[in-house]
């Protein structure tokens, strides 16, 4: 029965230690022959174990998002909601008024006639979601307060829909392995970004940041084929308007300089100097209704490229019905507040369009994928950028495998000297326990950072103070005049609970350091719970199989090498 019991625990470690090994230094592929050589194998390695940027080399960003901005916006929107619903029901209000400042965001409503303002309420509430929002009375004003708390929750909202679309836009640019999360204290509304190996981090900074918000407006000018109505300043165009413009008019620039063709045809380009627009307001859809846009070279011109767009259903529906009552009618393709290109309704169109301006294929690419992956709910801000060299990195890791080995060396001299034969056990469960750790970093995907070194250290120490607490105990079992089988037996049953316990304990630190902890101290406490576990394995498990081949060698030991 003991020998069965042998052999199964032999071809456990067995599996697990070849399993281990070809984690480690195994092709991701079919493998070959080549990959088994020297610099196969270190080839391999390097590309199995993820390194972070401290490693690597590569971009450090903390960022912050500017959920001010993102409540002003909210509240403009509502406020232009707000008299839209009001003039729609029979009581357009005298003026509408919007208050965005930091911790306060009011929209107050001036009413022609307050005896009114309960009518006006209801019509209100039956378009716009005022949930988030106090209502109160004074005179002949209306007011809507956005709550404390709901500022608070918007603002989460935004922060964690910028850290979402920021994500998406690492991945489609083909960042490999980026580290996104949530930095500082959640009142900061902070994101950290680290981007290892990253070559080109002036263009990616330029891409995270980007709002890159696509409108698609109508613009105020008599129906072709009456040229486009522009102005040469925005004085002018704002005079066409009175001097004021309303809610629902907007002036913005006209960018692209291009002669109006029709819809979703590409225009010619003539430059015709800085001109101004009047748009209508809100656009007729938004960039939230894309389902895809891609970068396509221009006609006639080999180096210009443009931007071919597609709607989902649901702006597919909402710009067709528009396009088809709106026949002849100028429509203003509007990227960030500025007008891309002009066009006059020919048709009606359904699901697509393009943006022609002129672009390069590295910034037709650029904004096809801020465009794709959605507009930012808000700004963002650089607060801190750090830039760490890949030979910073090779001397990092030099060291942490050169402070690895020396201590691994020093610590097998003292076990083989200190215990002497039993101290072979150590050595090949410290051995089994460096092999299984990288081979859950590989697993597991986790990133090897400079502490995540340090950790991996530290477990060596910790894997060798379980074998001197067997051992140890084991010693004063012998002393005690036990027989060396008993001896054995009883170490390793006395020693197991306080090896537990103290494992434990470390794992429960470590938990608390990687869920409250950043970059650095999360690969710390990863190394160090992954170590731990695995030690339970190898100086417990390992390390009695191995005494137990020892004793079943002969029948009766005399002496044990300790």
């Amino acid at each position: 029965m003991k020998k069965k019991n042998l052999l199964q625990r032999a071809i456990i470690i067995a599996v697990v230690t070849l399993l281990g090994i070809y984690i480690v230094i195994g092709p991701r592929r079919k493998p070959r022959l080549s990959d088994f050589t020297w610099s196969g194998i270190k080839t391999t390695l390097a590309s199995n174990i993820r390194l972070g940027l401290d490693l690597k080399g590569g971009s450090h960003l903390v960022m912050r998002v500017r959920t001010d901005e993102f409540l002003k916006k909210l509240t403009e929107g509502n406020a232009l909601a707000i008299q839209t619903a009001a003039r729609d029901a029979g009581y357009p209000p005298k003026d509408v008024k919007v208050e965005a400042t930091s911790g306060n965001y009011r929209m107050i409503l001036e009413a022609v006639d307050p005896s009114k303002f309960g009518e006006i309420e209801e019509a209100v509430k039956k378009k716009v979601d005022l949930t988030d929002w106090t209502s109160s009375t004074s005179g002949n004003t209306n007011t809507w307060t956005l709550t404390p708390t709901a500022q608070r929750a918007l603002a989460e909202q935004a922060t964690e829909q910028a850290k979402r679309i920021i994500e998406s836009r690492l991945d489609a640019v083909g960042v490999a392995e980026p580290l996104v999360q949530r930095h500082g204290a959640l009142s900061s509304h902070q994101i950290l970004v680290q981007m290892p190996g990253i070559q080109d981090p002036e263009r990616v900074k330029d891409l995270l940041k980007a709002t890159s918000r696509l409108d698609l407006v109508h613009v105020v000018s008599p129906a072709s084929p009456a040229p486009v109505q522009t102005y040469a300043t925005k004085e002018e165009a704002e005079a066409s308007l009175g001097g004021t413009v309303p809610n629902n008019r907007k002036t913005l620039e006209y960018a692209e300089r291009t002669e109006p063709t029709t819809a979703g045809q590409p225009a010619a380009v003539t430059d015709k100097g800085k001109q101004w627009v009047v748009v209508e307001w809100p656009a007729v859809v938004d960039g939230s209704e894309l389902r895809n846009a891609s970068a396509t070279q221009a006609q006639g011109g080999a180096s210009d490229y443009q931007i071919a767009f597609s709607f989902k259903p649901t702006g597919a529906e909402k710009f067709g019905a528009w396009t088809g009552a709106n026949i002849n009618q100028y429509m203003g393709v509007v990227l960030n507040d500025e007008v891309k290109s002009i066009a006059y309704i020919k048709s009606q169109i359904f699901d697509q369009g393009e943006i022609s301006g002129r672009f390069t294929k590295e910034s037709a690419d650029d904004l096809a994928l801020t465009l794709r992956s959605g507009a930012l709910p808000a700004p963002i801000e650089y607060q801190e950028e750090r830039t760490v060299g890949p030979s910073l990195g090779a001397d990092s890791i030099r060291a942490g495998v050169r402070a690895s080995v020396f201590g691994l060396l020093f610590v097998v001299v003292f076990m083989l000297f200190y215990y002497r034969g039993s101290g072979v056990n150590a050595v090949v469960a410290l051995l089994l326990n460096m092999i299984l750790m990288l081979a859950a970093l590989i697993v597991f995907g986790a990133t090897l950072t400079l502490p995540g070194i340090a950790g991996m250290i530290l477990t060596i120490g910790m894997a060798v103070d379980s074998n001197v607490l067997i051992f140890e105990r084991i010693r004063e079992e012998l002393l005690t005049g036990k027989t060396i089988p008993s001896a054995v037996e009883q170490g390793f049953q006395r020693a197991i609970v306080t090896i537990i316990d103290t494992h434990v304990t470390t794992i429960i630190s470590s938990l608390f350091l990687f869920v409250f902890g950043t970059g650095p101290l999360r690969g710390f406490a990863v190394t160090l719970v992954l170590g731990l576990v695995i030690n339970l394995f190898s100086a417990v498990y390992v390390s009695r199989t191995i005494f137990m081949w020892q004793l079943s060698r002969k029948r009766r030991l005399e002496s044990l090498s300790i």
